[in-house]
């Protein structure tokens, strides 16, 4: 063999393995539940990492029923500035990409849904009272978000007029709907599937245009950190009143009992994790004072005697100030659920009326301490007393003055203390 069929030869070796080399890494990262600050993060992060080494895609098997629309525009400017080709893809079966959720899936690089899923109702919600001002705003708020739904789905070639019907009429269709209407690129049953159904498409990443080379390709599945874990659990809004409520007792109760330490310090902690929560839920200021007024109602029942009223007066308070909290519809995926209102209201019922009943007892005790602390005592004679004499009481040896004649070794009682002596009865006399 001459030397040309030789080089030849080897040319198509090396031709060969370059394109026989096996698919790099596929990344999935789980999301479920409200689309938080956490939640972008963790998007974020994802992203981020799968850039670093170098993966073939990242697969987000997303579940949610929405969230906050701050959240929703930091990920989706995450995608779509990512180097690495994003699949959004509704999973498993029965799961939903609803108002935030859809503008995430809208602008994914490919769209994909599990059959038996649903997409839509991307209406940006109303806060506030409905007044003549509140109604501006909010068409401002519509207009400004079928704008952003439009661009999004015509930058990635989707069916911007249903996008744009999302968002004004809260329109919601199905997996088979959607890919119908090209608002998705393909349904699949699994991951693996779908991994088979769009390997060879061109996507267009922020650096250029990339062929999905999915074939054989290995999952890595990316874990939620503790510390996206954690902010997405105390970022639900139940978690986030029931801490608050807890940091209020806790410094409470330190105030009365100083040195107390431990309910200072937990109460200090559940405060500022309620305040981080409380930071991208928004609050309504009056059901914070309502709240604080209920407190302020138990506060006082323990210091004036009203028979109960400032106690009901307080529950009330809370009651209210606990569903006004949250600014926002009630039922929806950012309100205070009636039990955790009602568990508050029945913990803090048994709480204060609890310490009433323990103070009030205490108010009604005989006093154990001081000159009025012996009167009732009973002791013993240790000489005869007549006008002066001598009692062992409480251990102790005391000068002693009765208005009869006791005799030594008799039991006697203190009925009054004047001077450090103490003026007895005989026992029964």
């Amino acid at each position: 063999m001459n030397r040309p069929v030789l080089f030849a030869a080897l040319a198509a070796v090396f031709v060969f393995a370059a394109f026989s080399v096996q698919a790099g890494d596929v990344y999935t990262a789980r999301v479920q539940g409200v689309i938080s600050p956490a939640t972008a993060g963790f998007i974020s992060e994802s992203i981020a990492k799968s850039e670093e080494k170098g993966a073939e895609g990242l697969v987000i098997l997303l579940d949610t029923p929405g969230g906050l629309d701050t959240s929703m525009r930091d990920v989706v400017k995450d995608i779509m500035t990512s180097k690495v080709p994003v699949i959004v893809y509704i999973y498993p079966p029965g799961a939903r990409a609803a108002s935030a959720g859809c503008v995430i899936l809208l602008s994914a690089n490919i769209a994909a849904m599990a059959p038996g899923t649903n997409v839509g109702a991307a209406h940006p919600v109303s806060i506030g009272k409905a007044g003549t001002e509140d109604k501006v705003m909010m068409q401002k708020i519509l207009k400004d978000a079928e704008a952003y739904v439009r661009s999004i789905a015509r930058k990635r070639g989707r069916n911007e007029e249903w996008a744009a019907k999302a968002v004004t009429e809260s329109a919601s269709i199905q997996a088979s709907e959607a890919l119908k209407l090209n608002v998705i690129d393909v349904i699949s049953g699994s991951v693996d599937e779908l991994l088979k159904a769009i390997d060879g498409k061109a996507v267009e990443t922020r650096s250029s245009v990339v062929t999905l080379k999915l074939k054989g390709a290995k999952r890595v599945d990316l874990e939620m950190s503790f510390k996206y874990r954690l902010l997405a659990f105390i970022s639900d809004p139940n978690v986030a009143y029931i801490l608050m409520m807890i940091g209020i007792y806790g410094i409470l109760f330190e105030i009365f009992n100083p040195g107390a330490v431990f309910p200072g310090v937990m109460g200090g902690i559940a405060i500022l994790l309620a305040l981080y929560a409380f930071q991208v839920i928004p609050i309504s200021f009056a059901g914070v004072f309502l709240i604080l007024l209920g407190i302020i109602f138990f506060i006082l029942e323990l210091k004036i005697i009203s028979h109960g009223i400032l106690g009901v007066a307080g529950v009330i308070s809370i009651v209210i100030g606990s569903i006004m909290l949250i600014d926002l519809p009630s039922g929806g995926i950012l309100s205070i659920s009636w039990k955790s209102i009602l568990a508050v209201a029945l913990l803090s019922t048994l709480f204060v009326f609890g310490a009433l009943s323990y103070a009030i007892k205490a108010q009604l005790a005989k006093v154990k301490t001081g000159k009025e602390g012996l009167s009732g005592e009973e002791g013993t004679a240790k000489t005869d007393i007549f006008e002066t004499g001598r009692v062992f009481l409480r251990g102790e040896l005391w000068n002693a003055t009765s208005e009869e004649p006791i005799k030594t070794g008799a039991k006697i009682i203190v009925v009054e203390v004047k001077n450090l002596t103490l003026k007895v009865r005989r026992k029964g006399g």
